[in-house]
């Protein structure tokens, strides 16, 4: 009995002294990466970490690893789940709860038992944008931290909380770390000059994916976040704060976008309160909130913003920090305290080490309240899912900027009886009467809908699907019709597919579909407008031309679920017959006739609309394309289509918007070269390409004298080698007289946004049509008069011309401020210019904001211009942007085939 007694003893005496062991040998930072996280002049890159995230998981039981994908360059994108050992053992289980209640498809007794059963699910992440390098160190440094300390804080959030540690962007963390780390000299070390964007396509645009998911990385994060586990809190760590301050963080400024459940604003000021306690507890001044800086939560598409639209209480702090020490500057404005920022900071010296402590302070303030406040976090979560399915049940008018304005409308002439109390300065105020309420409110054509149905036979279904699965890819239900039906006296095919809005995500289903509409948004009554941060209007069902009808009474039908997270794909059978014709109103159309050319089977274009005729030849290419098409003879008018010679300008560190260009190219399957500002120069151009492309911040202005004098990007000495034919800018003395030689030798030109500045560089008959007289001379017109940010718009289009073949007599269009234009002397009956989108009212915004619209009338939005034996095609609208347009995609695809079959 005593041996088996002793036995025992020694048996746990092991089992103690091995956990022991087990959390001593969690390795630090330093006997890793040679040296602690925040020193001075030090940088990890991504091979070095995902090597130390894999050692944190084999030597610590509070870590599982996750691979949630593979990244553009083909990386493998990690997740930590860290938590106590007991919760890591029922991981499946909690996630089960945090779905279940994120649905809200359970009753409000059955979500307190599971809010009381289930652990808080915490997503934190760095490194999305990875030249903002703290980011992903202090994601390390938390990990870190988790794995190894055992203080009491640390073991109840461990004890309460689920957290994925995420990082955004390996590949962008490689290549940042290499450029740091490159200089033997520390001294010399930066940050600056990146020869490329870094993330393949879109650089700095990856945080404005999220609602699209167009990227590998952001499907990676998109699944885990809108389907797998559905955190109630994220945090997105980024960079820089405020000039003066140290970190800008929750609650954000005005305005917030009004499908938002109440509790998610009051969530944010909580967990905001709790971030901004524990800065000034433990002596760290410099955070700054709301108006103290530019942050909001109007917009979707950003990977913390998108979150919102989810029930999700989405956190950004954005700090400032760098391994190379640098000076907090001295800004007297920001020294003052007030109730953004109460607790100043002083000018002073700044170092990487501050930001990280910064930055794991804020992690653990987030991590502390979801501990203490698991339970409400849980029910919180359903309570507004549940919510947003009960408003979809029922009638529902949502408040708007434009509905406020039609009951001040309906109100006018009013005589209202005098307010009790409300005398004002000048006389006792008048009260609106409900009439002038119920007016609007109560009308049943501006209810909300309780649907939108998709039609199966509309002119670009495969379009219709990619929206739908990036809806699918966010954690939306969809549903498809398994027989035709009929709703409101209108018949729809089998294969149509259902969104209907009662369901937990409503508010990210009416962004979709619905128009925003951003207040009027200024300073002071006839003051210049705020600008929104980023877009203002992006409504993606309009941006991808895609057909819907809103339904506001309740529908049924023959209607399917779809599993959550299942993508849809396209079913089109290839119909029996000797030839094919494929629709140019069909983005797919392309893919397959890029195929097709590829494999040198012939391919023809009807010179009345454009489509695409095939003959038998191209079956088996056909039946892989899976697109709608149709059996057909040739048409009576027709043209052969050759593939043209594409080049894609791009420059030194890489431009987002041509990125996006280049995504689209290979997505639809263009060749196409990338070329810099030195090939253009080195002339000879017609001999190698029949289109070269030009996106936004390509071409200068005429008065900016063509970046003459002005420096851009590092010495070619300072680079490697493989970087320098890159370096330049497209100048007017060099650049601009080879493409115009191009053009008269008879190639196209295709620019977009701020590169249709080229059209005056070549002296063409046409001007800037947003300008004012003052004083005798044209003037810009001012902001205070006329503003359009990122917002859609409609627009007429000419589509008897081939540039818009496959385009409808109307299209939504990406505008931000765009260029437009007004002819000049004879341009058209010359036939010097040809008219493609023009604004055909005074009223052309669709969804966004846009101050002085009326100016738009008439104005020109795109056009064609011969030039010698060559052409010039300018779009002022961003057509492809962020490949979200893609209504407008065909604009650019119908110029990449070559000018002579044109």
């Amino acid at each position: 009995m005593i041996k088996i007694y002793f036995k025992r003893l020694c048996v746990a005496f092991l089992m103690v002294n091995s956990c022991a062991v087990l959390a001593q040998d969690v390795p630090t930072p330093k006997s890793h990466f040679g040296f602690d996280i925040g020193d001075d002049y030090q940088l990890a890159n991504y091979t070095q970490t995902e090597a130390y995230f894999k050692k944190l998981a084999a030597s610590s039981d509070r870590i599982k690893l996750v691979d949630i994908g593979k990244t553009e360059e083909g990386r493998s994108q990690y997740m930590l789940i860290v938590s106590s050992p007991e919760n890591l053992k029922k991981l499946d289980r909690y996630k089960e709860i945090s779905q279940q209640l994120a649905h809200a498809e359970i009753t409000a007794e059955q979500a307190k038992a599971l809010a009381q059963e289930g652990k808080a699910v915490v997503w934190i992440d760095g490194g999305l944008h990875a030249n903002e390098v703290v980011g992903a160190h202090q994601l390390i440094e938390t990990a870190y931290e988790f794995a190894s300390r055992k203080d009491p804080e640390t073991l109840r959030i461990l004890d309460n909380v689920i957290i994925l540690f995420t990082h955004a962007n390996p590949d962008g963390q490689e290549l940042v770390g290499n450029w740091y780390m490159r200089e033997k000299d520390p001294k010399k070390r930066t940050t600056s000059g990146l020869p490329v964007l870094y993330e393949k396509y879109a650089g700095h645009d990856n945080n404005r994916d999220f609602f699209m998911l167009n990227l590998k990385e952001t499907q990676n994060i998109g699944r885990q976040l809108f389907v797998e586990w559905i955190p109630q809190i994220m945090y997105n760590h980024h960079q820089a704060g405020p000039a003066g301050t140290v970190v800008a963080g929750p609650p954000y400024r005005d305005p917030f976008n009004y499908v938002f459940d109440p509790t998610l604003l009051t969530s944010l000021d909580a967990v905001g309160a709790a971030m901004h306690n524990r800065m000034n507890v433990e002596n760290k001044p410099g955070y700054t909130q709301r108006g103290g800086s530019v942050y909001s939560t109007w917009y979707n598409g950003g990977l913390r913003t998108t979150t919102y639209f989810h029930n999700m209480i989405g956190l950004l702090t954005e700090i400032i920090g760098n391994p190379t020490p640098s000076e907090i500057p001295l800004v007297p404005s920001r020294l003052l305290p007030n109730g953004d920022s109460p607790n100043p900071i002083t000018p002073r010296k700044w170092y990487f080490k501050n930001s990280i402590d910064y930055s794991v302070s804020l992690n653990y303030a987030v991590l502390n309240y979801a501990q203490r406040y698991r339970d409400e976090l849980l029910y919180n979560i359903y309570q507004m899912g549940r919510n947003s399915i009960e408003r979809g049940k029922k009638d529902t008018w949502s408040f708007s900027p434009k509905k406020i304005e039609a009951i001040n409308n309906a109100a006018k002439g009013e005589k209202g009886a005098p307010i009790a109390g409300g005398d004002a300065d000048f006389g006792p105020r008048r009260q609106i009467s409900m009439k002038a309420f119920d007016t609007v409110m109560k009308a049943p054509a501006n209810r909300d809908p309780r649907g939108y149905i998709l039609s199966a036979d509309q002119p670009d279904f495969n379009s219709a699907v990619k929206f739908l699965n990036a809806l699918i890819r966010t954690g939306i239900v969809v549903q498809k019709a398994t027989a035709s039906f009929a709703v409101a006296g209108k018949n729809y095919p089998a294969g149509s597919y259902v969104v209907k809005t009662d369901q937990a995500f409503r508010p990210h289903v009416l962004d979709m579909f619905e128009p925003q509409d951003h207040p009027n948004d200024f300073k002071y009554e006839g003051g210049a407008p705020i600008p929104p941060y980023d877009a203002a209007g992006w409504t993606l069902a309009y941006l991808m031309d895609v057909k819907f009808d809103r339904i506001l009474d309740d529908f049924s039908g023959p209607f399917e679920k779809n599993p959550y997270g299942a993508l849809l794909k396209f079913e089109h059978k290839l119909p029996s017959g000797s030839a094919y014709v494929l629709s140019a109103a069909q983005n797919d159309s392309y893919t397959a006739v890029n195929d097709l050319l590829k494999n040198k089977v012939e391919v023809y274009r009807s010179t009345e609309n454009g489509d695409f005729y095939v003959s038998s030849a191209g079956k088996a290419i056909l039946e892989k394309a899976n697109i709608k098409l149709k059996s057909a003879s040739a048409p009576k008018n027709k043209i052969k289509v050759s593939a043209g010679r594409i080049a894609l300008w791009d420059t030194y560190g890489g431009s987002m918007a041509s990125g996006w260009v280049r995504f689209l190219m290979e997505q639809y399957h263009y060749n196409a070269t990338v070329i810099y500002p030195q090939d253009i120069d080195a002339g000879n151009l017609k001999s190698k390409y029949d289109v070269i492309v030009f996106v936004g911040g390509a071409i200068p202005s005429v008065q900016g004298g063509g970046f003459g004098n002005r420096s851009f990007g590092p010495k070619a000495e300072e680079i490697p080698q493989e970087f320098r034919n890159r370096l330049g800018r497209i100048t007017a003395d060099k650049s601009i007289p080879e493409l115009k030689k191009f053009l008269e030798a008879g190639g196209n030109i295709v620019t977009i946004g701020s590169s249709t500045n080229l059209a005056y560089h070549l002296n063409l008959p046409v001007r800037n049509a947003m300008v004012e007289i003052v004083n005798g001379e044209e003037k810009r017109l001012p902001a205070e008069k006329y503003y359009v940010p990122g917002s859609v718009l409609n627009v007429g289009v000419d589509t008897t011309l081939p540039s818009n073949w496959g385009m409808e007599k109307e299209a939504d269009v990406y505008f931000d401020n765009s260029p437009v234009f007004k002819l000049t002397g004879d341009a058209i009956a010359a036939g010097k210019i040809k008219l493609l989108m023009w604004f055909e009212n005074a009223t052309p915004l669709r969804s966004g904001w846009a101050w002085g619209q009326a100016y738009l009338q008439d104005g020109i939005t795109a056009f064609e211009a011969k030039v010698g034996k060559g052409k010039l095609l300018a779009f002022g609208p961003e057509i492809a942007f962020r490949a979200q347009t893609h209504g407008t995609f065909k604009l650019i695809f119908n110029q990449l085939y070559k000018s002579s079959d044109l």
